[in-house]
């Protein structure tokens, strides 16, 4: 019995792709379909020896990552793969087969890629987070430039129309932020999370306010710092490595936290929103801009299901019913730690320190798109992002960047810019009507 012939009976008639394997096998459903448009290559006995060993995401993406496993074809194809359940995989007429094939070597130990993630200390320790921070971002400024594109903003962007280009809709996001929070030449503007510095650079260059922007990355802050220095902005922008828990120097006429939050965890959250409250001066106004669950995935007492004896699985942010708050993929190879929270709870949260949200703008249609852009910059440039990185870390971000933009496409992942002001005595001073409408 053939490789190809065993994962054709694991499917039977639901066979989602061709499928060519190392002993030279294929198979291809019965039924003339877009499926057979897609190819997937088991490369070698290690692909399935993952599979094996790990059922389900996990096994699946190190086999991908390790590069034993190929896709030819859309990606897209994975993210709403049908697979059986684990029955089905270990039943006699399926593992007797494989383990025959594949010989003694399916008994021993495999190693996961070498850049999967292992975490240790408490979870969301100061020492804890800035490893997790640095597993993602600490990888090269040079890599970052391929995706991203020059503006090095790595955050929804905001689109007028589907022509944008992603400079001028990341250009337009900032700017947007910058009116949300009323940004006026002499202001103190605090950036939580500032990436490589795209919002400080110009919020300071544009509405000339004075910018302290903090990172746990010693790549962006020092990449920030730099490029503030070549514009001439060294006087209005201040980078530093500093976790938000340890800033002291308040109080701040504004703060923009962006994609920054998703990194707090649910236990902090309180005290998170509870140090912006303290940062701010009373009047000021706050911005978080974040990825969020819909509630009715994450609520949802049942996993979603085709049929009886199947279950959908969505390796990107791994959406597979309440009990998934995080997925594998994205814990082990991607955000180590991130957390994931709905709207909901995050106005309830703000609110309930102290701060009152006054404006909310959904954006999840222009995250989409951003992430088809970072996507089709980083295939152009696959075998020179390899180099720079990994092949297996190029890999990982291939995968997650196109799950990511099938989530967000399908209303499994939201993101919102939340806007509050730190009252007093009643008053927030904004005015009667809001008007954020871009001006480009």
């Amino acid at each position: 019995m053939s490789i190809a012939s065993v994962v054709s009976t694991l499917f039977g008639d639901r066979l989602p792709f061709r499928v060519e394997a190392f002993d030279g096998s294929v198979a291809e459903s019965s039924v003339a379909s877009a499926a057979n448009d897609i190819t997937l290559r088991i490369l070698t006995p290690q692909a399935l020896i993952h599979v094996l060993r790990r059922p389900g995401e996990l096994g699946l993406v190190r086999a991908f990552v390790a590069g034993d496993l190929e896709l030819d074809g859309d990606l897209d194809a994975l993210f709403s793969l049908e697979v059986p359940p684990l029955g089905h995989l270990f039943s006699p007429t399926t593992i007797g087969p494989l383990l025959r094939l594949i010989g003694t070597d399916a008994l021993r130990p495999l190693a996961p890629p070498a850049i999967e993630a292992h975490q240790r200390g408490a979870l969301h320790s100061r020492r804890r987070d800035r490893a997790a921070i640095s597993h993602h971002y600490d990888v090269s400024n040079r890599f970052y430039e391929m995706v991203l594109g020059p503006s090095m903003t790595y955050s929804c962007a905001v689109f007028a129309h589907e022509g944008d280009t992603l400079e001028l809709a990341q250009r337009r996001k900032v700017d947007l932020i910058c009116r949300k929070l009323d940004l006026q030449p002499g202001q103190r503007l605090l950036d939580v999370g500032c990436g490589w510095g795209a919002m400080a650079i110009h919020a300071a260059s544009t509405y000339g306010v004075s910018v302290v922007g903090i990172t746990l990355s010693v790549e962006q802050q020092s990449y920030a710092s730099q490029r503030a220095r070549e514009l001439g902005l060294g006087d209005l922008c201040e980078f530093r490595l500093q976790d938000y828990r340890d800033v002291r120097d308040g109080p701040f006429d504004a703060i923009s936290s962006i994609g920054m939050s998703e990194h707090v965890g649910r236990r902090a959250l309180a005290p998170y929103a509870r140090q912006m409250f303290d940062l701010l001066i009373p009047g000021g106004r706050f911005l978080n801009h974040a990825i969020g669950r819909p509630v009715s995935m994450k609520d949802d007492p049942q996993p979603t299901r085709r049929g009886e004896a199947w279950r959908q699985t969505q390796i990107a942010w791994g959406m597979r019913g309440p009990s998934r708050v995080r997925s594998d993929f994205i814990e082990r190879y991607v955000f180590p730690d991130g957390e994931l929270h709905d709207l909901g709870t995050m106005v309830a949260l703000f609110e309930a320190h102290g701060l009152e949200v006054r404006h909310v703008e959904g954006l999840r249609e222009h995250y989409g798109r951003t992430l088809r852009y970072w996507v089709e910059n980083l295939v152009k440039r696959f075998d020179e992002a390899a180099e720079e990185v990994g092949e297996q870390r190029a890999r990982v971000w291939r995968l997650y960047m196109a799950g990511s933009a099938v989530n967000f496409e399908h209303h499994h992942l939201e993101i919102h810019q939340v806007l509050t002001v730190k009252p007093v005595a009643g008053r927030t001073g904004l005015p009667w009507r809001l008007d954020f409408e871009p001006t480009f």
